[in-house]
């Protein structure tokens, strides 16, 4: 059996990769979705190309791992492509968001960061050569961000990791990308908070050119997938500025 896994399924970007996963592999036999909300997942099923096989549960509990690691030691599949998707961020100064709750911040790192962790520690004993996993970053990941401390510094980790493990796994055939967009239209902001800054809002773009994207450049053994002019600008930009300046200029906006 050939499956792919897609957490955060549900809705945003997850539920972009599934739609377009069944075209990028054309021999799967089934998708695996993770995410918390089962209703939005069984509507999923109407469209997507490839069969799901549904795991509602939340990443930050340990019962939904159980479940899966459960399956794949059963059905013993071949994990095509692992999409870690799951993952929020809250914008705000780190001490009003810590004042609004004292667990909001350290569950953005579990999820951001040790959930993605956890995950492809699971799924790699299921990976060949050829399998392919995509873990979505941001360009938060390129530099601190005032206002967004503890999301951009969960989405280094991210960067960070994804081209360690591309490194490490290239032995294997296992191609790691990490994907680093700039504001995408989804729901993110629903929870982030919405966008003010003027430049943010004319930045932003759709989320199935970011997916379509994402999975070319792997297709392409990219470590990492930078959609549009304005975000590669960054990306340079962070590699040329001193992050101190980048800070400052960040809290004249």
């Amino acid at each position: 059996m050939k499956i792919a896994v897609i957490t955060g399924a549900s809705s945003g970007m997850g539920r972009e990769f599934v739609r377009q996963t069944g075209h990028f592999y054309r021999d799967l036999d089934e998708i695996w979705v993770i995410a918390r909300r089962k209703e939005r997942l069984e509507r999923l099923r109407k469209e997507s190309s490839v069969p799901l096989r549904i795991f509602d549960g939340d990443l930050l509990k340990k019962q939904v791992y159980k479940q899966y690691h459960s399956e794949l030691k059963e059905w013993q599949p071949e994990v095509r492509m692992l999409v870690n998707a799951a993952g929020f961020g809250r914008s705000g100064k780190f001490t009003d968001i810590a004042s609004e709750s004292k667990k909001l911040q350290t569950d953005m790192v579990d999820l951001n960061c040790r959930a993605l962790t956890r995950m492809i520690q699971i799924t790699l004993p299921y990976m060949g050569k050829g399998g392919r996993i995509i873990n979505l970053a941001s360009a938060a990941a390129f530099c601190p961000q005032n206002g967004f401390a503890v999301y951009a510094a969960t989405k280094a980790y991210v960067l960070s990791l994804s081209r360690a493990l591309s490194s490490e796994l290239r032995t294997r055939g296992i191609i790691v990308t990490a994907v680093c967009p700039g504001p995408v239209d989804t729901e993110f902001f629903r929870v982030s908070g919405e966008l003010t800054a003027p430049l943010k809002k004319l930045t932003m773009v759709k989320a199935p050119a970011v997916v379509r994207k994402a999975l070319k450049d792997s297709r392409k053994r990219r470590e990492i997938s930078v959609y549009g002019v304005p975000m590669k600008a960054a990306h340079i930009g962070a590699k040329l500025l001193p992050h101190r300046l980048i800070l400052r200029a960040e809290e004249m906006l």
